[in-house]
């Protein structure tokens, strides 16, 4: 299979119901299914890579989270958190009739993740967090926060990838076929002729009312909800992140799900999951007996 399938699912927010798309690799009637999250501003496509070495074990399911790529907006920007995002993945696991998900979030996705392996009753086999724990950085945020949003128009798609790059630098190397694939689904070409970012620019609302405060309330939440999870975690992190620490890192090796740990030399925020030093140490986690 060399292209995902696209589908949608309808789900329920406090003012309505949107539709949620998702991207899904793989057989079907495989009862055994991973789930990919991807980051703030980014969207499913981009585990297209990795997506395709698993599809002989699993049913791979990337959504776009509500708000980016092919997933409808929402018509109330204060509605774009985290518990939202939450809720939407246990309607897609529903609507996915599985019983059991292994997961694999970058970022924000991780932080999906973390959501719902902490809950009672959770689906969730084996997690693995890119880049992403219970403190996050606030200075990280705040650069985060400089792009975040602006309703950018570019006059050709190679000036929008051209963007994208010049923002993503921490993402580490990559070749100029690697990111063309990954800034392909980023870019949409509407009427007025112009290709925009393919996401809500309203997402950016919430996030920049985080204040410090904010985020340290936000922090010992995360640890409490990273405490419950008892399945086997993994965390993935850039060498360089500057969004999740080191020390963060060796926190979460020794409580909670006490998670396994390899840090990408050369990658900050965050590893992208197009080359083998990364895919290869997580489809042997994920797939270990």
């Amino acid at each position: 299979m060399t292209e995902p399938r696209l589908q949608f699912v309808q789900c329920l927010n406090p003012s309505g119901l949107h539709r949620m798309a998702y991207w899904e690799w793989g057989e079907t009637a495989n009862p055994r299914v991973l789930v990919c999250a991807h980051g703030l501003a980014r969207q499913g496509r981009d585990f297209d890579t990795f997506a395709k070495t698993l599809t002989d074990h699993y049913r791979v399911v990337c959504p776009d989270v509500v708000g980016r790529g092919r997933s409808e907006w929402l018509g109330n920007a204060a509605h774009y958190q985290i518990p939202q995002y939450v809720a939407d993945m246990v309607t897609l696991i529903a609507r996915l009739n599985a019983t059991q998900i292994d997961w694999v979030g970058t970022s924000m996705g991780g932080l999906i993740g973390i959501g719902l392996a902490a809950m009672q009753g959770s689906p969730m086999r084996r997690l693995v967090l890119n880049d992403v724990g219970p403190t996050i950085q606030f200075d990280s945020l705040q650069r985060i926060g400089t792009y975040l949003g602006n309703n950018m128009s570019f006059p050709s798609f190679d000036a929008g990838q051209d963007f994208l790059r010049s923002i993503s630098a921490s993402f580490g190397p990559h070749t100029d076929e690697q990111w063309h694939a990954l800034s392909r689904p980023m870019l949409v070409e509407k009427d007025d002729g112009q290709f925009h970012l393919h996401y809500d620019p309203a997402i950016a609302q919430p996030f920049r009312l985080v204040t410090q405060e904010f985020a340290a309330a936000g922090e010992v939440a995360l640890w409490a909800a990273y405490d419950q999870i008892r399945c086997p975690t993994f965390l993935l992190r850039g060498a360089e992140s500057d969004l999740i620490s080191s020390a963060t890192a060796q926190a979460m090796s020794q409580r909670g799900p006490k998670a396994q740990r390899l840090d990408v030399p050369g990658v900050g925020h965050a590893p992208t999951l197009q080359n083998d030093d990364q895919i290869c140490p997580l489809r042997e986690f994920l797939l270990a007996p």
